[in-house]
């Protein structure tokens, strides 16, 4: 499915200098011991732009996608004496870091949602747009599938995802729909879902939201693969993981992902004395600072050379300061 052709002809990174950029102060101050964590490793390409510019960088890539691990190991041979490349889901890493033996890191950046590899890769069900076994799954060795989501969820299950990871306002026609349409046979393919899911949204819909499939495809797959709830643990892990000065870098790519990101940096960013406390102690004090107002978007350019970038909002921290919470501050 286009892997004779090379890694890097396949995958544009997002945001690629704007992210070097604000981890490169960190990297620099840390010097030959600096280490940074790419937590949504893909294809490579943020993490060969890392260790090309900086040339005493250690690097350790997460993903759970073992073709992705294959492909970007393929990608940064050239630096394996410098990385370590790990097959995990980003919620763990402080075990990842523990088992190489690295206590604090100075920069993790985290590239969220689907990957190209997932999308582009016909068989694994992320899209749309052809037909696809039902699969949805990052790590194909475990878990629930699509498939098994749609065929045993119940309408009242099915509604909910829906409307809560998909922010589908016609989640109870989708859910009735499917569950109408799985009586009949069961769901295998994703062209038979897509169906399913036309016979019941209003033609005109299509003209203002998309693809009528479009949320419902995200719903599922932020299910099968509890990213929310992997995200909503793995931001504070990697915060905990970062030394003073160090960096954590994310970019999201949907509402849902961006709202629990700056819930946990905000939690960082203010006091935590209590109202009306006379006097902030030292713990109560901020130990993280804003790097972004607000949040930062790709340029015109760069969604003209990668359109998936459209929707991407990156938002920064450096960490200022330990926290006494942290199992290893020091």
């Amino acid at each position: 499915m286009g892997e004779e052709r090379p890694t890097q002809e396949r995958h544009t990174p997002v945001l690629l200098d704007r992210c070097i950029n604000l981890l490169a102060p960190a990297i620099e101050a840390a010097g030959e011991g600096a280490v940074v964590v790419d937590a949504t490793l893909g294809m490579g390409g943020h993490s060969e732009a890392l260790l090309q510019r900086f040339s005493e960088l250690h690097l350790v890539g997460i993903d759970r996608d073992r073709q992705a691990l294959r492909l970007a190991g393929e990608r940064l041979a050239p630096y394996r004496n410098r990385t370590d490349l790990v097959h995990a889901v980003y919620d763990e890493i402080p075990s990842v870091l523990e088992d190489l033996g690295i206590a604090r890191v100075h920069g993790v950046l985290f590239d969220l949602g689907v990957s190209s590899l997932q999308l582009d890769e016909r068989d694994r069900g992320f899209a749309y747009s052809y037909d696809a076994p039902l699969d949805m799954r990052m790590d194909t060795s475990t878990g629930q599938s699509a498939a098994d989501v749609v065929n045993t969820y119940s309408e009242e299950e099915l509604r909910r995802i829906i409307r809560t990871w998909g922010e589908e306002k016609f989640a109870g026609r989708i859910a009735s729909g499917v569950v109408s349409a799985r009586e009949a046979k069961p769901f295998t393919t994703t062209g038979e879902l897509v169906e399913a899911i036309r016979s019941v949204v209003p033609a005109g819909a299509a003209r203002t939201g998309g693809h009528p499939a479009k949320r419902t495809f995200q719903a599922l797959r932020i299910e099968v693969n509890e990213e929310l709830t992997v995200l909503t643990r793995a931001i504070p892990a990697a915060l905990e993981s970062t030394d003073v000065l160090g960096r954590v870098v994310v970019m999201s790519y949907h509402s849902l992902e961006d709202k629990i990101v700056k819930a946990a940096f905000s939690a960082g960013t203010r006091s935590s004395a209590p109202v009306g406390f006379p006097v902030e102690l030292e713990e109560h004090k901020p130990y993280l600072k804003t790097l972004t107002k607000g949040t930062e978007a790709p340029t015109d350019q760069e969604i003209a050379d990668n359109p998936r970038a459209a929707s991407a909002k990156l938002r920064a921290v450096e960490r200022t300061r330990s926290n006494t919470t942290d199992r290893n501050a020091r």
